[in-house]
């Protein structure tokens, strides 16, 4: 009898602590809707970790968590959904723009709802808002790409492929043979011209002008850099590396080896961007559901949410985590040369740098 007690109580335990185990999200439910300037190829693939994760919780937009777009068309719909006296509700739960800036003015309009990640500043390797208005959630790295293939035919025509940050705008023999995307759209790009204006002054956006900075982005700026015919548009190319690493896995799943791309990690440092993740302060939201939306915040600052974050392509933000995205190169090896971005800077002075770069590239 003693036995048999025995064994019913450890069996009860087992129950006790499988259905505490198996039941913590499934006590999430309501609607959420997540606005995000991830690249759309990667969603479905995360989409399908938080429906299994939160088997409740209803998609909000078409049956998906994530109304996609870039960040600065982002920006755009949350400043419309605004409107001019800023207390208009928004249409998303959450926001995982590409940049902390815009965090930091959503905190001052009063938009965001805080939360507290336990231990963070034991937890995360990046800044976050000592409020807990927002977290990194992913680190996008900015770097420089080349072709191998065209080595010959830029040498032929006296044209460097740019190792350095400075180089790609500094260097004449680039001229006509640059490519970057454009600040004016994307988050991650207008990033990285704060980080090389406070680097190499103003005088580094004249330089872009004067070696005739080509504005693209994804594969199109991958296309040209492979070039058509053999004719290459493209020697150097300011891109993420997720994007690089994103198309040689998608050509290597189709059982193409890509050996027209490689990455170039530039000998003055790489920009990172953590690009946070972000609650919409609950009254102002679309569902009025921030209970949810805390719970997805800390899984994806969860170690299972990071190691998706890093199957994208884009590093993760834990200190206790050493695995990196596939094919890239350590996280700690890269902040020891992030050139760093002034975010205060990026939001106070956002139309300011805007015209800068109008005024003296895109004219």
């Amino acid at each position: 009898m003693k036995k048999m007690a025995c064994l019913v109580l450890a069996l009860v335990l087992l129950l006790s602590v499988s259905s505490v185990a198996f039941a913590v999200n499934e006590d999430v439910d309501g609607e959420l809707v997540i606005f995000t300037s991830m690249y759309k190829e990667v969603l479905p693939m995360i989409d399908a970790a938080l429906k299994e994760e939160f088997p409740n919780l209803t998609p909000g937009n078409e049956g998906s968590f994530f109304f996609q777009g870039g960040s600065n068309d982002l920006i755009a719909k949350i400043y419309g959904e605004m409107g001019d006296k800023r207390d208009g509700a928004l249409s998303a739960d959450m926001i995982m723009v590409a940049e902390p800036a815009f965090a930091l003015e959503l905190k001052d309009y009063g938009y965001l709802q805080p939360f507290v990640l336990e231990d963070a500043e034991n937890k995360l390797r990046f800044p976050y808002d000592k409020d807990g208005y927002w977290y990194p959630v992913r680190v996008c790295n900015m770097v420089l790409a080349y072709n191998p293939e065209a080595a010959d035919y830029f040498a032929a025509k006296g044209v460097n492929v740019a190792k350095s940050f400075k180089d790609f705008a500094f260097d004449p023999t680039l001229k006509g043979y640059i490519s970057m995307g454009d600040p004016m759209k994307s988050g991650t790009s207008y990033a990285a011209i704060i980080s090389l204006m406070d680097k190499y002054g103003e005088e580094y956006l004249d330089k872009l002008a004067e070696n005739k900075v080509e504005r693209a982005s994804g594969s199109g700026a991958i296309a040209k850099l492979q070039g058509e015919g053999g004719e290459y548009g493209t020697a150097s190319l300011m891109i993420l590396e997720e994007s690089i690493l994103n198309y040689v896995q998608k050509e290597a799943s189709e059982g193409r080896e890509v050996t027209s791309v490689k990455i170039c990690y530039p000998e003055d440092g790489v920009i990172l961007i953590p690009s946070p993740v972000m609650i919409v302060e609950e009254s102002l939201s679309k569902n009025c559901n921030t209970e949810a939306a805390e719970a997805v915040a800390e899984w994806f600052l969860s170690p299972e949410g990071q190691k998706l974050i890093m199957k994208a392509n884009m590093h993760g933000v834990l200190k206790e985590m050493s695995e990196i995205p596939e094919g890239s190169v350590s996280t700690d090896e890269l902040v020891a040369k992030d050139l760093g971005v002034d975010w205060e800077k990026a939001y106070h002075e956002r139309e300011q740098i805007k015209k800068l770069w109008s005024e003296k590239v895109t004219q």
